[in-house]
């Protein structure tokens, strides 16, 4: 399979790791490779950043290539991509993070919203420590893990920071050098504290969940998540 980089940070240096040690050709590095011809690639995978991402993610519906996007920060215009993936009958993948461990803990965190939710005597409250290069706050995935809890409880929204509203949930960010990323969520009562948390070793987990989806999409076409990927329902 051939595979374009379409950001050559951290993240994009351990997925080329990963993909050439499972067989794969790098045919395309943006951050080196100025002017790209994206037809070169069978699939891309998108760690750039922010303002990048959209533009990438159009440039390979445009031209049919399948595209794994795990840039956060850019999400007003998912819903343009998604019309965009549509329109070219393409396919195309968001997630806030692909490692597998990380989406179990989704699944996982969407259950014990369900359980505490009749329980008003719990407050919820979030953490989530990145590295200090990272761009946003919170974390793709700390908006992910609450989308998840408003989903399955009483609470209408998140908030950064201090909690000013009881509908609300306040997720703290903390940015600590060297952290691949820590998330942690805790249902207090006066009585006991109930915790789940999710720690990254290291960015390989995060890495080999974007090769894996890499590979699940290429032959598909449609908007995807990877509950698709691990056939988590």
């Amino acid at each position: 399979m051939k595979i374009a980089l379409l950001g050559y940070g951290r993240m994009g240096k351990e997925i080329e790791k990963i993909a050439i040690s499972r067989g794969h050709e790098i045919v395309i590095r943006k951050d080196i490779d100025d002017i790209i011809d994206i037809t070169l690639a069978d699939v891309a995978i998108d760690f750039s950043v922010p303002n990048a991402a959209f533009n990438n993610i159009s440039n390979c519906l445009e031209y049919n290539v399948p595209v794994i996007a795990g840039t956060t920060g850019w999400l007003e215009k998912y819903d343009d991509a998604v019309a965009l993936c549509h329109q070219k009958n393409g396919a195309f993948m968001y997630a806030s993070n692909f490692s597998i461990g990380v989406n179990i803990f989704f699944q996982l965190n969407k259950q014990l919203a369900k359980l505490m939710s009749p329980f008003e005597d719990y407050q919820v409250a979030m953490e989530e420590i990145h590295h200090t290069q990272k761009l946003d706050a919170p974390s793709g995935t700390a908006i992910t893990l609450a989308e998840g809890i408003i989903e399955n409880s009483s609470k209408n929204n998140w908030e950064l920071g201090k909690k000013t509203s009881p509908e609300n949930i306040p997720i703290v960010s903390k940015r600590i050098p060297d952290v691949p990323g820590t998330h942690t969520i805790w249902y207090s009562s006066e009585v006991d504290t109930i915790e789940i948390k999710h720690t990254a070793h290291s960015r390989k987990g995060f890495a080999l969940g974007a090769v894996i989806a890499a590979e699940w999409i290429v032959g598909k076409t449609g908007v995807f998540s990877m509950k698709d990927v691990l056939n988590i329902r």
